[in-house]
């Protein structure tokens, strides 16, 4: 097997960019957000820059550098978010990236450092503050979470705070927008008063040896006595700054923590969240998708036809591209969008709540037993998003062993892409049961990356040790409406972006594949079942015949999933020479399509097939853009491991639910 890479060296913010927010012009002063994991980074840039930053009420949210614009003053400022960091000694890469920022190492030297810290964990928060201040750099701290710390009756006096650090220190809520004008008007000061004097540091040598000497013969011993210095001057901070009223009872917070972090209760619960959250996203978007899909193929359709007869292309090939393809394609995934806004909108409540830290904290027992510290459950989560962003978020794994096997496991988690499929067929062959369906596939989808890691641990990955849990629990908040919908409309615009690209570029070589005969016929005048599409789809068919799919029309689905999984029902629209399904609840035509094609290929053991081809999908090859995101991660050779698993592992678990389920049912 290959060795696992190496840690790749950082080399400046331009290695990461999201390029999520307008950018800076060339030469404009650099002002970089640093902070802890969870203290409102990339909240603060989304307020700064007008960006639409991912962000979360748990820790990882942000696994990349953004950048983007911010009117400061008279100029406009590169505004740099980095990825969260509790020092400036690293133990990961996306600390290491922070690090190698914040102190210029390969790259131009930051003009002003504003470190996010949070006044309901002020002392943690000013270890990392304590190190910028060692530098020249200007620097300007933003005090977060101050509702929280008064809930927890703790009061901050920010002017003290500021007398006793040396530095500029703001109260603000991203959340609300409160005080970033405030922020502002520090950072324009700081960077009219360029480099400032380090904060001086209390050497402690013995007595009867010089600093210097003592450095160079025990540097174990000067580190702690640097780190000593520190915890001193923090606490000097502290005392001059916050006071604490005694709490004479435990709080609100706590008590559901007793439940949410239990070990038997926890799980439960977890489970039973996630299953309201799919039985709602299969249910309540059902009059939205019905209205878009009445929209889309009555006067849109009726529009595109009248047009392309009116340029004299009604009896032409492209006539059926464009109204069977590519307005057929873009309204299958129109009638998409309130299912995957709900989710989207669901799972954000969710983090901005608190809640999803908690769920990595009663994992962190099973993480444990495939060899991942409890951090792994972070991109593993994302993953059932969207896997692109699950695969860069394993940089905040500090061992590239944990890294690799997470990115291996990541394309077996669900991602949304897929979610419109299982809906469809849910709805198609179970449609009592069709929420439940869904659900059942994202358990699956979860026993899946645990057998599958459990099996590369105990054949590559035997020596793999876990590293326990370390996490900062984010308090309970309200999820506020400005953080939710944005959090809602960045993903839905990111599915949106991603799926409408393929899916039309899909489209379009489906139909030219469909339009070129084997054999009798003419180009565009040829039947499906007679093209070069169903001609590579037949080839491919008698592999799948175990699984009792093993018909054309159903593999040739899964060839397109190989691209995008978005582009599946699409595919099967042009197959059967039909319009999209109505709606996810309603598929109409292709539904009746569907069940024949099922029945056929399954020997009438038509649930079991289903049941297949849908375990099929769930864990066979991810889109490109996964492949992509692994082959920058973790290089060639193990993508093409990752490649070869999921085929193996999808194909033996789609023969063996249909082989059993034939048995029973």
């Amino acid at each position: 097997m290959p060795p696992p890479p190496r840690p790749r060296a950082a080399t400046g913010p331009s290695c990461h960019e999201d390029g999520s927010a307008p950018r800076a012009p060339r030469g404009a002063p650099v002002v970089v957000l640093a902070g802890a994991p969870n203290v409102g980074k990339s909240t603060l840039f989304n307020a700064l820059t007008g960006a639409r930053r991912t962000v979360g009420n748990w820790p990882g949210t942000t696994v990349e550098v953004g950048r983007g614009g911010c009117a400061v003053g008279g100029r406009v400022a590169d505004v740099v978010d980095l990825p969260g960091a509790y020092s400036l000694d690293p133990l990961s890469p996306d600390e290491a990236l922070t690090r190698d920022v914040v102190l210029a190492e390969g790259g131009a030297r930051p003009d002003v450092v504003v470190v996010v810290a949070s006044a309901a964990h002020l002392a943690r928060s000013l270890y990392l503050v304590a190190q910028v201040r060692e530098t020249a750099l200007p620097v300007v701290v933003a005090l977060t979470m101050g509702d929280v710390a008064a809930r927890r009756r703790v009061r901050v006096d920010a002017v003290a705070l500021a007398a006793a650090i040396g530095c500029p220190v703001v109260p603000l809520d991203p959340r609300r927008r409160n005080g970033v004008d405030d922020l502002l008007a520090a950072v324009r000061t700081a960077l009219g008063a360029g480099a400032v004097r380090p904060r001086r540091r209390v050497e402690q040598p013995a007595d009867d040896q010089p600093a210097d000497e003592q450095s160079a013969d025990d540097p174990l011993a000067d580190e702690l006595a640097l780190a000593d210095e520190r915890f001193a001057w923090i606490d000097t901070a502290v005392t001059a700054s916050m006071s604490t009223r005694a709490m004479t009872r435990r709080t609100w917070s706590d008590r559901i923590d007793r439940l949410a972090t239990a070990p038997v209760v926890g799980p439960l619960l977890f489970l039973g969240v996630m299953w309201l959250v799919f039985q709602a996203t299969t249910t309540l978007a059902a009059p939205l998708q019905d209205a878009l899909d009445a929209l889309v193929s009555g006067p849109v359709t009726a529009a595109g036809g009248r047009l392309v007869d009116a340029v004299g292309l009604g009896g032409t090939p492209v006539r059926g591209l464009l109204l069977d393809g590519v307005i057929a394609g873009v309204g299958m995934l129109l009638t998409f969008v309130p299912l995957m806004a709900l989710m989207f909108l669901l799972l954000a409540l969710l983090e901005d709540s608190g809640y999803m830290a908690r769920a990595a904290v009663v994992t962190d027992r099973l993480m444990s037993r495939l060899g991942l510290p409890g951090r792994a459950f972070l991109p593993i989560v994302v993953g059932f998003g969207c896997n692109v962003p699950a695969v860069a978020a394993t940089r905040i794994l500090p061992d590239a062993r944990h890294r690799v096997l997470t990115a291996l496991l990541v394309p077996f988690t669900s991602c949304s892409a897929r979610l419109t499929v299982y809906v469809l067929l849910a709805t198609t062959f179970f449609p009592d049961h069709a929420g439940s369906v869904v659900f059942a596939m994202y358990v699956v989808s979860i026993v899946l990356v645990v057998l599958v890691g459990l099996a590369l641990r105990a054949t590559l990955w035997r020596a793999l040790g876990a590293d326990p849990l370390v996490i900062d629990l984010p308090p309970y908040q309200r999820p506020t409406a400005r953080l939710s919908l944005s959090v809602t409309w960045l993903r839905l615009q990111g599915f949106l972006r991603t799926a409408s690209g393929i899916i039309v570029a899909t489209v379009v070589v489906v139909w030219l594949l469909q339009s070129i005969p084997v054999g009798a016929g003419s180009f565009g005048d040829v039947p499906v079942s007679e093209s070069l599409y169903a001609a590579l789809s037949r080839s491919v068919a008698p592999l799948l015949a175990p699984a009792g799919f093993g018909q054309w029309e159903a593999v040739s689905a899964l060839l397109v999933g190989f691209v995008a999984k978005e582009a599946v029902i699409s595919s099967w629209a042009q197959t059967y020479a039909l319009a999209a399904p109505a709606s996810s609840q309603d598929p109409g035509a292709l539904g009746v399509q569907l069940h024949e094609t099922f029945a056929v290929a399954s020997g009438g053991h038509t649930g079991a097939a289903v049941a297949a081809f849908m375990v099929f999908l769930l864990a066979y090859t991810p889109c490109v853009a996964t492949l992509a995101a692994q082959r920058r991660e973790l290089g060639t050779r193990w993508t093409a491991f990752g490649v070869g698993l999921q085929l193996v592992v999808a194909w033996t678990l789609a023969v063996l639910v249909f082989q059993v389920g034939r048995v029973v049912s």
